[in-house]
């Protein structure tokens, strides 16, 4: 299984405490918005509204804030901006491949912050197409090993709700879903008391690079670099890092 999770469950424990929480919000928010204007506001007729929407509220963003994004996303409210979809390709040290999703109302100033972030981290921003053949839109659950049940049960709860297939991430249990799956799943497991660490629409990479020691550093360097950029929305990677290593970087 990629790193990438075990990066996001790592992260996750950070920004629920993180003075940038307010930065998270408003990406979160974005993110509804956005999802609400592509496909509408019904959050069960609409699978990335749903997803963005779960995301949100497990971050504790409150409920008026996410009703307010919808109807921005619907054209009930209008606050003026209009955000604009982009993704970007590149690798990182080590032949990492990262794609990265932007919500932007300038692109021409992501594009610059983004470049600049792969020129400082050590990367290269690669042309429309470079690594995304490397990645495929699927929905993930992740639930923690020490509150989950045994793998025997929980492999059967997830084939029979839908899931595609089941990963050891060390500390978590990977549940991987086809896209509109991930509710289904979601739902089962929550209706067998399984806890759910998180539940979201992801991008999964085919194939994962082995990174240790300096270049790890970098790598994460290079994916914080970009995370932190107000547009970027999320930044999907196929590296495999330790957990152990990536939590001491």
């Amino acid at each position: 299984m990629s790193g990438h999770s075990k990066w996001a469950t790592i992260k996750r424990k950070k920004e629920a405490t993180d003075a940038k929480r307010s930065n998270m919000y408003a990406k979160l928010l974005r993110a509804v918005e956005v999802a609400a204007r592509d496909g509408g506001g019904n959050v069960e007729g609409n699978m990335t509204l749903a997803s963005a929407v779960d995301k949100a509220k497990s971050f504790s963003v409150p409920n008026d804030n996410i009703d307010r994004a919808i109807k921005r996303g619907t054209g009930e409210l209008d606050d003026g901006a209009r955000y604009e979809e982009l993704s970007y390709e590149g690798y990182a040290p080590g032949g990492v491949a990262l794609l990265i999703e932007a919500l932007t109302d300038n692109r021409n100033r992501t594009g610059q912050e983004i470049r600049h972030a792969f020129t400082r981290g050590g990367g290269n921003l690669g042309e429309t197409g470079s690594v995304a053949w490397q990645f495929s839109r699927k929905g993930l659950v992740v639930v923690d090993k020490d509150l989950a049940p045994d793998e025997e049960r929980l492999l059967e709860l997830a084939l029979e709700s839908g899931a595609e297939d089941l990963r050891d991430s060390e500390s978590s249990w990977d549940i991987v879903t086809p896209p509109q799956g991930l509710a289904g799943v979601r739902r089962a497991l929550e209706e067998a008391r399984v806890p759910v660490a998180s539940a979201e629409l992801t991008m999964l990479p085919q194939a994962v690079v082995p990174v240790d020691g300096g270049e790890a550093k970098q790598v994460l360097g290079l994916i914080e670099a970009l995370e932190e950029l107000d547009d970027v929305q999320a930044v999907y990677a196929n590296f495999d890092i330790p957990e152990e290593l990536m939590a001491s970087l």
